[in-house]
């Protein structure tokens, strides 16, 4: 019998967080972070990063393991979790994956070959050529453009790993023909009307700066520069404004804007998941409906 391994996404500010407390405790949980960011120590603002209070005795994994200038990729995700979901299972409790970084989720479930031989070998072929006659800079950028998820998982002075992120993006992937787990996923997502969930990030970008996120990229891009962290959304937008290239409500409006467009392309990547329940968390009875979904998963063998 597969071990069964529960998994909430959804959106920035969709409410992940509060929902992710509440099955946790119901079910006997323990959670494993989904997100890219929140790995790093010290960022904790700009990447809304749970606190020990709104933790409430809940044991999380996945959150400040890592130093900033350290690297996190995608595999690196998926070895970590597979670790700790087996350590999760030997307590006797439930394993429970939360976060919005969907290529995170994506590679876990269902299984992604991030580090073999691409059959697009001609595509290969033009993004050596780009790197050589236009630098790796250039190359990077391309892939941010694609898909910011993946650039910010990534060393984007790794050649390889950048060409091959770049046909991740571009082709979806390559499946393994085996997985080499015994997990059974569930996986649920949140969402809430568009309208209403970029009026949440923008009072959460506003809170953001309330709350000191200004000084605390300061302090770490003097301490660590141009990190992995660094280039997450809600850190890159403040560098600018203390270098003096912007004003402050650009800065404001630059985080929203791509917060706003991250969300979008969140829901664009749930969408392409496998076998999702979705829970609009609007509807008065969402969270009884997901716990009932919850409780028949688990009596299912």
């Amino acid at each position: 019998m597969k071990n069964k391994v529960l998994i909430l996404i959804g959106p920035t500010g969709v409410g992940k967080t509060e929902t992710s407390i509440k099955l946790a405790k119901k079910f006997n949980m323990e959670i494993i972070s989904a997100d890219s960011v929140q790995v790093f120590k010290e960022f904790d603002i700009g990447s809304a990063k749970i606190t020990q209070n709104q933790m409430q005795d809940i044991v999380h994994y996945g959150i400040d393991i890592l130093s900033p200038n350290e690297e996190f990729s995608v595999s690196d995700f998926v070895e970590y979790t597979k670790d700790k979901i087996s350590e999760i299972i030997s307590k006797g409790k439930v394993p429970f994956i939360v976060g919005g970084t969907g290529l995170y989720i994506k590679s876990l479930v269902e299984g992604y070959n991030l580090g073999g031989t691409s059959r697009q070998s001609e595509f290969r072929k033009e993004l050596e050529l780009i790197a050589d006659s236009e630098g790796l800079e250039t190359l990077f950028q391309k892939l941010v453009d694609l898909s910011p998820e993946l650039a910010s998982s990534i060393d984007k002075n790794n050649k390889v790993r950048v060409i091959r992120a770049i046909e991740i993006a571009t082709f979806g992937g390559e499946k393994l023909k085996v997985k080499d787990d015994n997990f059974e996923y569930k996986v649920l997502a949140l969402t809430r009307p568009r309208e209403e969930l970029y009026q949440s990030i923008n009072a959460r970008c506003e809170k953001m700066i309330e709350n000191g996120l200004v000084e605390e990229v300061k302090n770490l891009y003097d301490k660590y520069g141009e990190c992995q962290p660094m280039r997450a959304i809600g850190y890159k937008e403040v560098i600018p404004f203390i270098k003096g290239e912007i004003s402050k409500q650009e800065m404001i409006s630059l985080i929203s804007q791509h917060t706003r467009n991250y969300a979008k392309r969140q829901l664009t990547f749930i969408r392409g998941l496998e076998d999702v329940t979705y829970f609009d968390i609007n509807e008065k009875t969402f969270f009884d409906k997901m716990e009932e979904e919850i409780r028949a998963w688990l009596k299912t063998e």
